[in-house]
């Protein structure tokens, strides 16, 4: 069994400060065999919420990678966000903004989905997505991890990433079987399935920190892969409650190339 912990908008700068030892805990409790972290750990992209979360990410005891997500770059100085968007990342964080992380039987793919140009809106390039089915293992459950959804139900009022229904489209055909998402700070999974099932399951995650009122409760995932199994936990923090509940448990099962719940 290879288990992946699923943690998206931290939000340094505007986290909810009684819940970050809770959540380390928590994190370093799962014993994950990888990390994924798909965006938005600043709520700025300012030196010292990267310093905030750059301490917290050390403090996980486990491999880890991270993507950038649209808060991470600069929104007041515009010179910094069209010339070096990445430079505070690079220097807190990593110098790769697509890292790659392989373990067991389960390979995962960063793609860096924000688009400096906009504020919100995110963007897929053919170029990445190339770069994605490059490096598709067909012995592996094959993942892609970026900050921007590919799919949105209808009343969501976010415009939807650029590309993302044509490079939706080439994993599904060519042998991505996941994708971690964040962004929207609502907990998702399965939604775009279908009866039938698809080859792409995707999960979308709720906020593991951010204190804004409007969220209601921070969130995170494990991804237990045994197989053609995947038991998945949602850990749930609500905002009145002092820390995380049990975990809700949803098993998906994967035939024929098709994800269905189990």
């Amino acid at each position: 069994m290879t288990r992946i912990l699923h943690l998206s908008d931290l939000h340094f700068g505007y986290e909810r400060e009684g819940l970050v030892e809770p959540l380390l805990d928590r994190v370093n409790a799962a014993r994950a065999d990888l990390v994924v972290v798909t965006g938005d750990l600043t709520h700025r992209g300012r030196s010292a919420q990267f310093a905030q979360a750059a301490g917290f990410l050390r403090r996980i005891e486990a491999p880890l990678i991270a993507v950038p997500g649209n808060h991470d770059i600069p929104l007041y100085k515009l010179a910094d966000r069209m010339i070096r968007p990445y430079s505070r990342w690079h220097r807190a964080i990593a110098r790769n903004l697509e890292p790659v992380g392989h373990v067991g039987a389960v390979r995962v793919q960063g793609v860096n989905s924000v688009d400096p140009m906009a504020w919100q809106r995110g963007v897929i390039t053919p170029e990445q997505v190339g770069r994605v089915l490059k490096g598709v293992d067909p012995d592996c459950v094959n993942i892609a991890a970026l900050h921007h959804p590919m799919q949105q139900r209808p009343e969501i009022d976010k415009a939807l990433m650029k590309g993302a229904p044509e490079a939706l489209a080439r994993f599904e055909d060519h042998g991505v079987g996941l994708v971690l998402t964040g962004h929207l700070h609502l907990w998702s999974i399965g939604a775009f399935q279908g009866e039938t099932g698809r080859p792409v399951l995707q999960l979308q995650a709720g906020t593991a920190l951010c204190a804004r009122p409007d969220d209601r409760q921070n969130e995170f995932a494990t991804l237990d892969f045994d197989g053609p199994d995947l038991l998945v936990e949602r850990h749930v923090a609500p905002m009145d409650e002092p820390g995380f509940r049990p975990p809700e448990q949803i098993r998906f099962t994967r035939r024929g190339g098709l994800w269905r719940p189990a």
